[in-house]
């Protein structure tokens, strides 16, 4: 999976642990998908996975590891196409122009790759399960010689060893099992979700655009050559498309609409405490439809936040500030009893007994 600031790895075994005891979940919906990193893992537990997210990459990566069966997915006529594409003659183009030219991301012998195979694609692809394994595949061949630190907004200082191997496309692990593929605004979709039995949340939290973080995954995917600014070559749309969860006048509110509009049963937030919303924000919302509790993990920040980032000249323009966070999960459901009983494993996990729990009452 590709380096991602917003993943949820550290926490996906709280996450399952909360689903798994929770009764008759069969269909879930993860509103905010990203990298599909806790979609994923929700369709390993059988369930029927709904994942959505706005941005083109996270389409891509939801048709190829929810939307697919691995059980039907021809995966001989893949392996064929990936060897094809492995063999395409390198090309410089776009890509190379923009992200190992004009900015350091990529090492031009691989920038040069990318660009040929990401034309070859769409000439080789016959329907949209293909062109996504495809693209997904080129997406994590690209991210493991990138020389990041996991966010597109800056390069490292030196070549990050890793940039020096040459691009190969591998086989994406596949999942069996059944799930839909979106790409919707979640607040407007919310409205729409008539049969799911829990909603994992997981929005922006600040005024970090995922849109931004990630503009090299979005452009790769579009193919589209956008007209690019500043050092770190964002697409210029980056400048217009803002999400209101990134606004501070309006993340409560837009929250709060996302959260009266769904209709599923049970509703899983995650929320970082770097986000403009506080735990008393988050609980008042909650409360008003059901029986909330909660739980606080500490965590090591991404490792950018950790080292610094630096420009093109080799000077620092990221100030390292704290090294952990905490990441608070909150349960709301009408069932007190069964709220409690979900949330029961992380107070008896060992590796958790410094967390914060609380429990708070619906609103009445």
């Amino acid at each position: 999976m590709i380096k991602y600031i917003g993943s949820k790895r550290a926490i996906l075994p709280q996450i399952i642990a909360i689903v798994r005891r929770i009764p008759d979940v069969h269909r879930v919906c993860d509103l905010f998908a990203g990298t599909t990193r806790v979609a994923q893992a929700l369709k390993i537990q059988g369930l029927f996975v709904v994942s959505n997210d706005l941005a083109s990459y996270s389409e891509v990566f939801s048709r190829t590891y929810i939307q697919a069966d691995a059980r039907t997915v021809d995966r001989k006529r893949i392996a064929e196409l990936l060897a094809y594409l492995q063999r395409v003659s390198p090309h410089p183009g776009y890509f190379t122009h923009t992200f190992c030219e004009e900015a350091r991301y990529f090492q031009p012998h691989n920038g040069a790759k990318i660009d040929a195979i990401r034309q070859a694609i769409d000439s080789v692809a016959t329907n949209g399960e293909e062109k996504s394994i495809l693209l997904t595949s080129l997406l994590l061949a690209a991210d493991r010689v990138d020389s990041t630190t996991g966010l597109q907004m800056a390069y490292l200082k030196e070549w990050a060893p890793r940039s020096y191997q040459p691009l190969e496309l591998r086989m994406p692990h596949l999942l069996p099992g059944e799930g839909l593929a979106l790409r919707r605004d979640a607040n407007l979709l919310a409205k729409e979700l008539d049969d799911i039995d829990l909603a994992y949340i997981d929005p922006p939290y600040n005024q970090h655009s995922y849109f931004s973080n990630y503009h090299i995954w979005e452009t790769l995917v579009r193919n589209d050559s956008p007209e690019t600014y500043g050092v770190a070559q964002k697409r210029v749309d980056c400048r217009v498309n803002k999400s209101p969860y990134n606004l501070k006048s309006e993340i409560r509110a837009v929250f709060q609409d996302l959260v009266s509009s769904l209709r599923a049963k049970y509703l899983l937030i995650s929320f970082n405490n770097e986000g403009f919303l506080d735990i008393d924000d988050i609980e008042g919302i909650l409360s008003e439809v059901g029986y909330v509790a909660y739980v606080g993990i500490d965590f090591k920040r991404y490792v950018g936040a950790q080292i610094g980032i630096f420009n093109p000249y080799g000077e620092k323009v990221g100030k390292v500030s704290h090294l952990r966070n905490r990441e608070y999960l909150f349960l709301a459901g009408r069932d007190r009893q069964i709220v409690e009983e979900a949330m029961r494993p992380l107070r008896l996990a060992d590796s958790l007994q410094q967390a914060d729990l609380f429990s708070v009452e619906p609103a009445s």
